[in-house]
């Protein structure tokens, strides 16, 4: 039997996590938390060290304004102390996202990369979010072969496509992110953009050596363009906002700021009190301190 998006969506969520990380994610459940998802470096090293990422899917209808929600928590356990990021949202903006029907594009560029359904409320919220994650793919997958060449590999399509989502978001990420993103995940990306394609009927002929030639119509391909080109020009904007915003919505904000700039860029960030207490405020001379490093770095 041949594979499908909906069961290679399945297998990738339902990969294990370690227990530290499906005992946290059980603490962050509330009464409308429909599914716990954990992502990131740590899914793919099963270590705890760093901050742990989630995204806690609540029930709700599409929110409105700048979501999702940030917050910053820490927990001991067994003696050592865990981290984590978590971001709060409803199941329905996620899926709304993830098909992307809204203008932000972090959601389906995110979540075409591996994550893990660390806790579900039930099996009917099980399948709502597994069929958001489909949905993902084939939002990344179509503006994949839109951006890239008109025949190569597949990693030749994540490319092109991660390569302009970064560079349309506010990040402080060296340049060639893409590459690590693939070399990184190569199972989980081996086969996944055909899979996509099928499932939204892109039909495409593929070599022996793996090389696919997309049957993207002008039309289609000049329409989703269009869709991507809007996204772009509002996406620094957007994350620039979204990053203000979460800077003050959750405790050690500066703590977890100044360990995910060292963590990506090598250069470390002093934090004084005042940096702690307004990083609103101490952003900018961060981000140009950050700046000058990397600039004497050239």
């Amino acid at each position: 039997m041949r594979e499908t998006l909906a069961a290679r969506v399945e297998a990738a969520l339902g990969r294990p996590v370690i227990p530290e990380v499906r005992a946290f994610a059980e603490r962050l459940v509330n009464p409308e938390a429909q599914g716990v998802l954990f992502y990131g470096s740590n899914l793919r090293t099963g270590l705890t060290e760093g901050v742990l990422d989630f995204y806690v899917l609540t029930t709700g209808p599409i929110e409105r304004g700048i979501w999702p929600r940030v917050s910053y928590h820490e927990w001991e356990r067994d003696g050592t102390v865990l981290r984590a990021k978590v971001a709060t949202m409803t199941l329905a903006t996620f899926a709304a996202a993830a098909a992307g029907q809204l203008i932000d594009t972090t959601i389906w560029a995110r979540f075409v990369q591996p994550s893990a359904l660390a806790w579900s409320r039930d099996d009917a919220s099980a399948l709502a979010i597994r069929d958001a994650f489909a949905q993902a793919a084939r939002t990344a997958a179509r503006l994949a072969v839109a951006l890239g060449p008109e025949e190569g590999t597949a990693d030749a399509y994540w490319r092109a496509l991660f390569r302009a989502t970064y560079a349309a978001e506010f990040r402080i990420e060296r340049g060639g992110r893409e590459e690590s993103i693939l070399a990184a995940n190569a199972a989980h990306f081996d086969g996944l953009l055909p899979l996509a394609l099928e499932a939204q009927g892109v039909a495409f002929a593929r070599d022996a050596d793996g090389t696919l030639r997309p049957a993207l119509a002008p039309a289609r391909r000049a329409a989703l363009l269009r869709w991507w080109q809007r996204r772009q020009r509002l996406g620094k904007p957007y994350n620039l906002v979204r990053l203000v915003r979460a800077s003050t919505t959750f405790e050690g904000a500066a703590r977890y700021g100044a360990w995910k700039i060292e963590r990506h860029t090598g250069i470390p960030v002093k934090l004084t009190p005042w940096r702690e207490k307004h990083p609103v405020l101490a952003a900018p001379a961060v981000l140009w301190q950050v700046w000058r490093a990397r600039q004497a770095e050239r």
